[in-house]
């Protein structure tokens, strides 16, 4: 399995539509083998289903995510662990081992480039989701 977490500073990127870096973690048998950082380049929103897509990502786990990116990854088979907080490494190691805690319905809401819904946290503004 590989998994792919949105990444900034050793921690958890808050909003996947755009983040500037994945963690690749690749696991064998419930244990992280390798790890990868990878820049996406520019890639934004929708072009990120793609980005993973084309590094073999069979997990996300991210902060707060559109509807329209979640629907990209569901339709290009990746797994979503979103509303996830701290740090990459802990969160990547507890999916591997199948403990990981997440929330389904964290989502971020856009329409243009305007907050208008939950991004799955009491202050979005505090997990840089408003106004982004």
């Amino acid at each position: 399995m590989r998994i792919a977490v949105t990444y900034e500073n050793g921690e958890i990127f808050q909003h996947f539509g755009h983040t500037e870096q994945f963690k690749f973690y690749d696991v064998e048998d419930g244990k992280i083998v390798s790890e990868q950082i990878a820049d996406t380049n520019g890639s934004g929103h929708g072009a990120l289903a793609g980005f993973l897509l084309a590094a073999k990502a069979d997990a996300l786990i991210c902060g707060g995510i559109g509807i329209g990116a979640q629907n990209a990854l569901a339709e290009a088979g990746i797994e979503l662990y979103a509303g996830v907080q701290g740090s990459a490494d802990a969160a990547a190691k507890a999916l591997a081992e199948g403990n990981l805690e997440f929330d389904p319905d964290a989502h971020c809401d856009h329409h243009g480039h305007h907050h208008d819904g939950d991004c799955g946290h009491d202050n979005c503004e505090e997990h840089g989701c408003r106004g982004n």
